[in-house]
């Protein structure tokens, strides 16, 4: 089992995320401790957040006060409700924070099956709990969690970490031609999309693009691929590639019967109202480009905006990594279209769109609209939301593939820094 915390400054932001999924009817409340009851059961963010209030008032000057946490056992475990409540309470208890208001979420929205846990990491009196060795006493709770509930351990695959994570093509590292390999072989496995447009804004955070090329052979007309490397403003870094060089999968024949078979597993899919409220939620609670990427980035989701020459915008792509899927804005919905965003932030003209139901009541608006935009959340530590200086394209700093959710890499290297931390001591 896998645990990842993000700690952030927006309280509202990670609360507003989960309920999300409850509203889509993507998950559930699983467990609360120290929360105020309602009368139904039932919670909006802002009744969630009323039993955090407290902590936040007393906090002395502890910036990052959220705690949003989230445990992913292997995708072939089989864990009920109840053995997910339990867990989630030793995990908290042993970590310092089983005397503090949490939230238990569980997401339904994919097929690996996982909790997500909200809470605050500064104690009634406003003092910050100790997160001293935090990565390293997690990897130990997330171990004895593994053999208490006869879960899958994490560290038991033998792959290496290398032939599981796609990165962003380093042009000045050499080599070009296997790194745009490493991705376009594979990415087609484990995302979505419809149209080679989509597809281009998902390998535009790989540091890569593609361009049609069309000529004669024999007297017939041809049309091919060619993968080019970009560099961090997105401009051309390297000479193009072959499609070919990649295998059937990244040539345009086989990248349109993908087209065609996402086309049909993606009409009506229940993912796509979830992004939809996630996009139309921020772009009615942000003013900018900025802030808006930064908002569904917290969501593990990417924006791609495409402009011409004179800066208008004529295309909106979002990737959302939860579900894999890739949507063009206009695809989305009529009113996500490159059009409204571009009269939003280059004309100020602010879309006509119907408040979602996520923002109601007019009290959480009012509470928390004054909170700052938190970082991207950690709990999506596979984006690296540093964008380029002209803040078109955002690029991965790695994107671990599904099968490898097994395996907790960033804590196995953390023990390793620390073996030969010792090691250079004895040394010394």
């Amino acid at each position: 089992m896998i645990a990842k915390i993000g700690r952030s400054e927006n309280l509202y932001g990670a609360l507003a995320y989960n309920n999300l999924k409850i509203e889509k009817e993507n998950g559930q409340i699983l467990f609360a401790n120290k929360i105020i009851e309602t009368a139904n059961g039932q919670y909006t963010v802002a009744q969630l957040a009323q039993s955090f209030a407290p902590y936040l008032l007393a906090n002395r000057n502890t910036e990052k006060h959220t705690l949003h946490i989230s445990l992913n056992p292997d995708p072939n475990d089989t864990v009920s409700d109840d053995k997910f409540r339990e867990m989630a309470q030793q995990y908290m208890r042993e970590m310092g924070y089983g005397e503090q208001p949490f939230i238990v979420f569980k997401h339904t929205d994919i097929d690996r099956s996982h909790i997500h846990i909200v809470s605050v990491c500064v104690d009634e009196n406003g003092k910050k709990i100790s997160d001293k060795f935090e990565k390293m006493r997690s990897m130990n709770v997330c171990r004895e969690l593994e053999k208490q509930h006869h879960l899958i351990p994490a560290t038991d695959k033998e792959r290496q970490q290398n032939d599981k994570v796609f990165r962003p093509v380093n042009y000045k590292a050499g080599d070009v031609k296997s790194q745009i390999a490493s991705v376009v072989r594979h990415l087609p496995n484990y995302y979505q999309f419809q149209t080679l447009g989509e597809y281009n804004a998902l390998l535009s955070l790989f540091n890569i693009t593609t361009e049609k090329v069309e000529g004669e052979l024999h007297g017939k007309a041809q049309q091919g691929l060619l993968y080019i490397p970009l560099n961090e403003k997105g401009e051309r870094a390297g000479h193009p590639f072959k499609a070919s060089l990649f295998g059937k999968s990244a040539g345009l024949a086989g990248l349109e019967l993908h087209f065609a078979k996402c086309k049909t597993a993606l009409k009506d899919h229940p993912t796509k109202q979830t992004l939809k409220s996630a996009v139309t939620i921020a772009l009615q609670t942000t003013s900018d480009e900025q802030a808006f990427k930064k908002q569904l980035g917290e969501q593990g989701i990417n924006v791609v905006v495409r402009r011409n020459d004179t800066g208008r915008i004529y295309g909106m792509t979002f990737i959302d990594h939860n579900s894999k899927k890739v949507w063009n804005g206009s695809r989305l919905a009529k009113e996500l279209s490159a059009n409204v965003f571009n009269d939003y932030w280059n004309n100020n003209i602010k879309p006509n769109i119907k408040e979602p139901d996520e923002l109601k009541p007019k009290t959480t608006r009012t509470n928390y609209a004054d909170l700052p935009t938190e970082e991207p959340h950690h709990l999506f530590d596979f984006i690296n939301t540093d964008k380029n200086e002209d803040g078109l394209v955002e690029a991965l700093g790695g994107l671990l593939i599904p099968e490898a959710q097994g395996e907790d890499y960033e804590e196995q290297d953390f023990a390793n820094r620390m073996k030969k931390k010792r090691k250079r001591k004895r040394g010394h």
